[in-house]
């Protein structure tokens, strides 16, 4: 099978550096689901690019959707990333806003939670959460932000989250 890294970079870095620091928070993920990377790229050509590239042998594109003023691509990979013990099957690909650049590189993972955002932000008192979009009315999140990417924390897997939208949209 195709794997992702031979058209992005190998997500094995980022990924070391996210466990690291959730590590050093002492927020322990290690019963929560990871259910998907963010790769962002430089240009809007980059974009359209990695999207051929994906759905010609690397991934089924699952949903794109204007998401803050710009279309974000999710796909289920053919072969999943496998990291340590974990394997992530959905890659999240957005296009470059157009007032910020961004080198292209991995931007967040996403982790999926059982208990609510202030028991978790209670449980880690010492960690100080970006809490401005749990409140959104479709996936809401809390978020850590590090040097060089984020991780988020949400309750609904972002493969359930695009199948309820899609039912949304027909309905």
């Amino acid at each position: 099978m195709a794997r992702i890294n031979e058209i992005l970079w190998s997500p094995h870095e980022f990924l070391q550096k996210i466990f690291q620091w959730l590590s050093e928070d002492a927020i322990d993920v290690s019963g929560c689901e990871l259910d998907h990377i963010c790769y962002r790229t430089e240009t809007v050509e980059r974009y359209q690019f990695l999207k051929n590239q994906i759905e010609s042998g690397y991934g089924e594109l699952l949903d794109e959707s204007i998401i803050g003023w710009r279309p974000i691509a999710t796909y289920r990979l053919n072969d999943p990333v496998i990291f340590v013990n974990r394997k992530i099957q959905l890659l999240e690909l957005p296009s470059p806003k157009a007032t910020i650049f961004y080198p292209e590189w991995y931007e967040h993972v996403e982790f999926v939670i059982d208990n609510s955002f202030s028991d978790f932000c209670s449980r880690y008192s010492w960690v100080s959460f970006d809490t401005k979009s749990q409140s959104k009315e479709i996936n809401p999140d809390i978020s850590r932000k590090y040097s060089f990417g984020s991780v988020k924390f949400h309750h609904t897997s972002l493969d359930q989250v695009i199948e309820m939208e899609q039912a949304i949209k027909i309905s």
